[in-house]
């Protein structure tokens, strides 16, 4: 799952530190930007999800034009992808139509993913 937040980026004399609007206690640092950056996107997958263990909803991102980052700060899109792994997966049995298996598989598509997109959107939108 493609999770894309806004953050504000803080540029100190010694170091930049980032914090992200939308995700309260969500914050990271670097004594670059480009560290600041890596470090920024490692913060947003480990508390998404956190917050999906815990509540099983991440909150809207803002609009990019919406955010006022103040004086010396500069906001940026973060993008990370969360991945399910063998540890935290649980297998499911689902019965679909012939054709919409045969369409499918035709394609390529990842059964897996798509089911796990389509939960997240009913979980987000309640």
């Amino acid at each position: 799952m493609k999770l894309i937040y806004p953050a504000i980026f803080h540029e100190d004399d010694d170091a930049v530190w980032v914090e992200f609007p939308d995700l309260e206690g969500c914050f990271s640092q670097g004594d670059t930007i480009e560290e600041a950056f890596d470090n920024a996107r490692e913060a947003l997958e480990c508390h998404c999800l956190t917050l999906l263990e815990d509540t099983h909803k991440l909150p809207k991102a803002s609009s990019i034009k919406a955010i006022d980052p103040g004086e010396n700060a500069f906001v940026n899109l973060v993008e990370t992808t969360i991945k399910y792994t063998k540890e935290n997966s649980v297998k499911k049995t689902v019965a679909i139509p012939g054709w919409m298996n045969d369409y499918a598989v035709a394609r390529g598509w990842n059964f897996s993913a798509i089911l796990e997109e389509g939960l997240m959107e009913r979980i987000n939108n309640g």
